[in-house]
């Protein structure tokens, strides 16, 4: 039974588990942040609520599978304004951003000089 359960908690706890492995120091997440207010920003609204792109909100992107999201921004779309972010980021660092869209995107933090 016990055998039962540690296996159950490992596919449960799984994809969490491999996201915490992959995710970026904080300093990365803090570029990363920064990149998506202002790149991603610039077409899809400061506030990422939308512009010449869709809505970036959580509540938009709530039945977007994250595979999906990870690869939108990873490999762009063709045919569309939304470029390829490969070159920038690596695949774990788009699927980190895809979950935190899907989660509510963090505001950036700006340090006083």
């Amino acid at each position: 039974m016990l055998r039962c359960a540690a296996v159950l908690s490992a596919l449960l706890l799984g994809p969490a588990l491999a996201l915490a492995e992959s995710a970026p120091d904080a300093t990365r997440s803090a570029e990363l942040v920064r990149m998506v207010r202002q790149d991603c920003g610039s077409c899809h609204g400061m506030r990422l609520t939308g512009g010449l792109g869709p809505a970036l909100t959580r509540e938009a992107l709530a039945d977007f599978p994250l595979d999906s999201l990870a690869a939108v921004i990873f490999h762009g779309r063709p045919g569309t304004p939304m470029p390829p972010w490969k070159a920038m980021l690596s695949e774990p660092e788009a699927r980190w951003i895809a979950v935190r869209l899907q989660q509510g995107f963090p505001e950036e933090v700006v340090k006083a000089p």
